[in-house]
């Protein structure tokens, strides 16, 4: 696989070729699996993230078993029905995809983690958008998968994605910025545009903090993912547009990771600091734990 972001553009504009086709290629050759299996293996992560948005945000929708986080992204489909969003439909489809998602993680459903658990709804949050601005099919959104996914490698070999290391910017962060570098791609950009849009979605979620209540992957996660499903639709069109970031992509992933390793432990998914800290926060922990917990 390719090290740097810098890398896998400049390879892509050698060989001509788009970053979704270097990146099955470079599995191909990694996995030793044949092209139609990697594909294969794909098309089962894409039908899983459409799975659970559909179960979220069908009927009553999801509830976790907590109490604490479900039946959201049906309050969506309503508004979005009833009313004149100020967002924009397109914008609040994708949201109520994303925090369809989440629910169905927060629920104990079946998920695909892009690329963790507690970043899940980002990407099928701009693959919503992405289907309802640009028509895309099944074989687009694959590919729009395979960009998100190894340009995802990247950020995590050098980064981190896990919110224990690296907070929440190392989780939605980075799903945003995968998201936004492929939605670029989709959409017809060069490979520097999604780098840049890569960059510009990182540096725009730099320094978010993991701080869940009770510790568990339900607030704020879930509306998190409607964020970075949001960031990473603004970062693809700034991108697309001709905007850059000042900062290389891979730049801002190593800030990525050294503001991670900055953040205290209380604000690395510990339940501790944050939004887990407040007076709120602590009495629904007592609640669901106990007050010795």
């Amino acid at each position: 696989m390719f090290d740097s972001i810098k890398e896998i553009v400049q390879a892509a504009n050698d060989r001509d070729k788009p970053l979704a086709d270097l990146i099955i290629e470079a599995e191909v050759e990694s996995s030793g699996v044949p092209r139609e299996e990697v594909w294969a293996k794909m098309k089962h992560n894409l039908d899983t993230m459409r799975q659970a948005v559909t179960k979220g945000e069908t009927g009553d929708g999801v509830h976790s078993p907590t109490g604490l986080t479900g039946g959201e992204a049906v309050k969506i489909r309503e508004y979005r029905k009833h009313h004149q969003s100020l967002a924009g439909d397109t914008m609040m489809g994708a949201v109520q995809a994303a925090m369809a998602t989440s629910e169905v993680n927060a629920s104990l459903g079946v998920i695909c983690a892009t690329p963790t658990a507690g970043s899940a709804g980002t990407l099928p949050g701009v693959i919503e958008a992405l289907q309802e601005r640009l028509n895309l099919d099944e074989n687009a959104l694959i590919r729009f998968l395979f960009t998100a996914g190894g340009l995802g490698l990247i950020i995590a070999n050098h980064a981190g994605i896990a919110g224990a290391t690296g907070g929440c910017q190392a989780e939605v962060g980075s799903a945003s910025a995968m998201g936004a570098a492929a939605a670029v791609e989709a959409a017809g950009g060069t490979p520097q545009q999604s780098a840049e849009a890569l960059s510009i979605a990182i540096s725009n979620l730099l320094g978010l903090v993991c701080d869940p209540i009770a510790g568990l992957v339900e607030i704020p996660c879930v509306k998190r993912n409607a964020i970075g499903t949001a960031n990473a639709l603004v970062a693809a069109d700034l991108a697309l547009a001709g905007c850059i970031s000042k900062i290389p992509a891979d730049e801002c992933i190593m800030a990525l990771d050294k503001v991670g390793k900055q953040l205290p432990a209380s604000l690395r998914e510990t339940g501790i600091g944050g939004l887990a800290g407040t007076p709120t926060g602590q009495a629904i922990k007592a609640k669901i734990f106990g007050k010795d917990a």
